[in-house]
């Protein structure tokens, strides 16, 4: 189908200039919102989640709690009652339970006294508060969601785009899937199953410290998998510093990929028109702010974007980040020149374009989208290169 013939998504675009105070950065975050439509997700009386992303203990790249103060004000401007939501981790950190999660959150400065709103877990203490969705796509009948992300009336997803080394990107996709999931949804996307090269192994066992499910054993120095229990989370891939650690990528990751998406399209299933999603495209990570760490941005700071589709708006997010040259001395080994893929320049085995096309085969969304500059200063405001196949508005 050719791109003049494909029905495209609106994606709202902010850039990061300003000369007034109409112009700061909340200002285009609210602003952002009402041009997007969210007021239309948002009914009087709504219990509203406020989906993010609290950072791991360690991360400094998260989400802005003064951003989502932003989101939080609309929302109850328009009646809602919002409150603040994240799920627990498959993996081993400071997120893996409903206590620690909320202290991590408080110490990032997601406390209500920054952000007006209360916070919840919303898979509860343990990951015990699971809702069953019917989806009847190609690899699941039904996915588990976390309980109060279902019970929500409506949602407003907030995602800092960035890198991942599985992924190869995180935005508003992943977050709605691994975000949206207790444990045991996580567990049901990590279909992959980690094994050890042993010639590049070096004995240092932070695999064997961080694995969650004790599936890492240490014998003669070097590190063994158990797949028997192995539950795929990754995270002994997130830490191995000498890449000893290694999946099938000719054929896991695009089973992990396409299992991300249905979960995603399950998180929002029971809430259709009643999700916003705005993506922040600044500090561009090489990885996700899972990890007790932030590396230097890929790229240049970008600005904002606004859609109520998830998948085109990843894809805007996705050919903005790739339209850049790379910043010097980021953690890229190629692709640093505009128009070449800063993700796969990171992890090139990774297949982030998945996101896109079974995103739109589910029916989560379309990957072809017309990206509209906000018009504040419209004299000089314009929206950055982006590929020759999407429309800009000018």
């Amino acid at each position: 189908m050719s791109d003049a013939t494909t029905k495209k998504s609106k994606v709202f675009f902010a850039d990061l200039r300003a000369r007034t105070p109409r112009e700061n950065r909340t200002m285009k975050i609210k602003k952002l919102f009402d041009a997007a439509g969210f007021a239309s997700c948002v009914k009087p009386g709504d219990l509203t989640a406020v989906k993010l992303h609290f950072g791991e203990r360690g991360c400094d790249t998260h989400t802005s709690p003064t951003l989502v103060r932003a989101v939080v004000d609309k929302i109850a401007e328009r009646g809602g009652r919002p409150f603040l939501t994240d799920t627990n981790t498959l993996y081993s950190g400071s997120r893996h339970n409903g206590a620690d999660h909320l202290l991590t959150a408080l110490e990032h400065g997601f406390g209500f006294e920054v952000t007006a709103a209360p916070i919840l877990i919303a898979d509860g203490l343990s990951s015990t508060n699971v809702a069953e969705v019917p989806i009847h796509r190609k690899h699941f009948q039904t996915v588990k969601i976390a309980g109060d992300i279902v019970a929500a009336q409506s949602m407003l997803v907030i995602s800092h785009f960035k890198g991942h080394e599985m992924a190869g990107f995180g935005g508003a996709v992943k977050n709605l899937a691994m975000g949206c999931a207790p444990r045991v949804g996580k567990q049901e996307q990590h279909c992959v199953r980690f094994r050890v090269d042993e010639k590049k192994c070096v004995g240092c066992a932070a695999c064997f410290k961080v694995c969650p499910q004790k599936a890492v054993a240490m014998a003669e120095k070097k590190a063994h998998i158990d797949p028997e229990k192995c539950i795929g989370c990754g995270e002994c891939l997130t830490v191995c510093q000498d890449k000893a650690v290694g999946l099938d990528f000719r054929t896991d990751l695009s089973e992990f990929m396409e299992r991300m998406v249905e979960y995603a399209y399950g998180a929002i299933k029971n809430k259709r028109n009643r999700v916003g999603f705005i993506n922040i495209l600044t500090n561009v990570t090489p990885d996700c702010d899972c990890v007790p760490w932030s590396d230097a941005p890929l790229v240049p700071d970008i600005g904002f974007l606004a859609s109520t589709d998830p998948v085109a708006l990843d894809a805007a997010c996705f050919d903005l980040v790739n339209a850049q040259t790379a910043n010097p001395g980021a953690m890229l080994t190629a692709c640093t020149c505009p128009g070449e893929n800063k993700f796969a320049g990171c992890w090139p085995e990774t297949k982030g374009e998945i996101t896109f096309v079974h995103g739109e085969a589910v029916g989560l969304g379309r990957r072809a989208y017309e990206l509209i500059p906000l018009t504040e200063r419209s004299s000089t405001s314009h929206a950055p290169h982006a590929k020759a196949s999407h429309d800009i508005k000018k």
